[in-house]
């Protein structure tokens, strides 16, 4: 009945290829004179998701999550990943030949101080790491008597005969109607920020696309150009892709505002503004160590910042908000129809997570404006949801039975990106899992009331979501919520709630609310809606105060409530918030839905 257009559920990778390649690698390595190599799971922009050509931590451990670093030496190999693939791992790696380490307990930089001998060379290609990486591990080598080399040329590239072939996606304009604001008018703003420094270097392509308003198809999930950027005080800033990905409308506009080079020209543009001594502003985040060593090489000055792009592209503007509204409705009405369908089809017995990803992928596309997904969705039934980016595919294709099943999925349309998760329960749940759920959800309803004085980070908010699960000894090892693009990246920073965000939340900010608990081996919880910060009116207030505008649109299960755990604040928060889900949501589904969703939101 349904099928996936912008989801594989084939199992692309087998692990037990990662034995006979680390012996090729390690071979190459001898050859070079390197005792180790460093593999991360990153492209020159370290995006998130990557172009196939550029999976090589996947080519080979078998690894497919979206953050990682294989550390190959001579007589071990370990692979690094933090809290969302402790589980996974395991199953996508041959663990006789990679050993899995969890982030939070030890480091690269401290594995490797522990693990190489005085006077070895471990390898890592300058293109893949960023400056601060790099600086990380010559501080741990050096004090271990070891040595980093930048390699020319990756090994594995060398041994990947099958290599896919760089994207060739096409780049094409994204209209003012959608963005806001103009080229010209972004570029005048990224130039003031300039200040007194003589070009600063988009690494990112997100930054490139937006200051630009320019989205491509390089990468799957994103609507990313794959390129380089650079804006200089005294000429016209500089685009750096295949030519051949441009079309005519795109290359016409642009043309007014920018040159169009060959990838090529950007190692001989940063070496001329080197050589007179320019002084060129990088994204400590996502420029490649390459690019930096090329200017301070030649004589220039390097400044290693965050880049300004960033905070402007996370503060959405009026055009873009309402973008992102009315893609929340579409999203949510489509979301709607698919939790209608499970209820009528799940208690049977015979869908399985691939069925339920396909079934919901396909109410999507029948709004006739989905672009793509916004990542893999994430449909995990009883010990799958125990994995928070589990990923479903035939070999784990689960059968979804009586219990909780939990889905997290999220779509790219041209005015706006979604992301929801909502758990939901097959039969009668136990009392445990309407426990958890419960506090899950106290934490959710707390983030989503929150109000707070202007200039609070998303780290001072965090700990709002895990309280109710830290009474009970509980908690969860992911963040409560990252920051989300305008028809760009799912994962936007640097905005984000959790121990580690840093950056001030500020209005126009799209954040994921999305705390959650997971008995591992048995089921998971997540919940999570899409937020807007905005400005908070309180009368006698001495600051200025902010606090969250809820974007996404769908029921939350009732039957997982525990109705004597909320108070009646909380209480009253759902059934607003059902409310309004009602309200916003029948008038755009069909009569049996709409009869469904009366009954889903009905007042505890």
């Amino acid at each position: 009945m349904f099928e996936s257009h912008f989801q594989s559920f084939e199992d692309e990778i087998d692990p037990s290829v990662g034995s006979a390649r680390v012996v090729a690698l390690r071979e190459a390595l001898s050859r070079l004179n390197l005792h180790g190599f460093l593999v991360p799971r990153a492209d020159r922009h370290q995006n998130e998701y990557v172009a196939r050509s550029e999976e090589r931590l996947a080519w080979l451990s078998g690894f497919s999550g979206s953050a990682g670093l294989v550390i190959v030496l001579r007589d071990r190999a370990a692979i690094f990943v933090d809290g969302r693939y402790v589980l996974a791992v395991k199953d996508q790696v041959d663990v006789a030949i990679f050993q899995p380490v969890e982030l939070a307990e030890t480091s690269p930089e401290k594995w490797l101080a522990e693990n190489v001998r005085g006077g070895e060379r471990i390898g890592f290609d300058p293109w893949l790491h960023t400056p601060r990486q790099v600086e990380r591990l010559m501080k741990s080598l050096s004090g271990a008597g070891a040595e980093l080399v930048a390699v020319e040329q990756n090994p594995i590239d060398g041994l990947w005969t099958d290599r896919p072939p760089p994207p060739l996606g096409k780049i094409s304009l994204h209209a003012k109607k959608l963005s806001g604001e103009d080229t010209k008018h972004k570029l005048g703003r990224v130039a003031a920020a300039l200040g007194g420094k003589d070009a600063l270097l988009i690494s990112d392509p997100h930054c490139v696309a937006w200051t630009f308003n320019i989205r491509g198809q390089d990468v799957s999930h994103t609507p990313l150009p794959l390129c380089f950027a650079l804006i200089l005080k005294e000429a016209k800033p500089r685009i750096y892709a295949d030519p051949r990905k441009f079309d005519g409308k795109a290359r016409e506009t642009l043309s007014r505002y920018v040159e169009i080079e060959a990838p090529g020209g950007l190692e001989r543009d940063l070496e001329l503004l080197g050589a007179r001594g320019a002084r060129v502003v990088f994204d400590a985040g996502t420029v490649p160590h390459k690019l930096v060593a090329i200017v301070k090489n030649s004589g220039g000055v390097c400044d290693i910042a965050a880049d300004p792009i960033a905070i402007m592209k996370a503060r959405k503007n009026p055009v873009e908000l309402e973008g992102t509204r009315r893609a929340h409705l579409r999203d949510g009405a489509a979301v709607t129809r698919f939790l209608h369908w499970f209820s009528v089809n799940a208690p049977a017995g015979r869908l399985t997570e691939i069925d339920a990803a396909q079934a919901l992928e396909t109410f999507r596309r029948d709004t006739l404006e989905l672009k793509d997904l916004s990542f893999p969705t994430i449909a995990a039934a009883g010990p799958n949801a125990a994995i928070p980016h589990y990923k479903v595919s035939v070999k784990t294709n689960r059968r979804i039975g009586k219990g909780i099943f939990l889905i997290d999925s999220g779509g790219q349309y041209e005015d706006g990106t979604t992301d929801i998760t909502r758990t939901l329960a097959v039969g009668r749940p136990t009392a445990e899992m309407r426990d958890r759920f419960t506090r899950v959800l106290k934490g959710h309803i707390a983030i989503a009331r929150a109000v707070f004085p202007k200039g609070v980070s998303g780290a001072q908010i965090d700990a709002l979501a895990r309280q109710f699960l830290w009474r009970a000894g509980l908690d969860f090892d992911h963040g409560t919520g990252h920051g989300v693009g305008s028809y760009l990246s799912v994962h936007e920073g640097p905005q984000r709630i959790s121990k580690l965000g840093s950056a001030t939340l500020e209005p126009g900010m799209i954040l994921s609310d999305e705390p959650g608990y997971y008995l591992a081996g048995h089921w998971g919880i997540r919940i999570e809606n899409l937020i807007i910060v905005e400005p908070r009116e309180i009368a006698g207030a001495e600051r200025d105060m902010l606090g969250f505008e809820t974007l996404t649109l769908a029921p939350i299960d009732l039957s997982l409530v525990a109705r004597d755990l909320l108070d009646a604040e909380e209480a009253a928060w759902l059934n607003a918030y059902h409310a309004r889900v009602r309200r916003e949501i029948s008038p755009l589904v069909e009569p049996p839905v709409r009869r469904w969703l009366q009954a889903a939101t009905k007042r505890i």
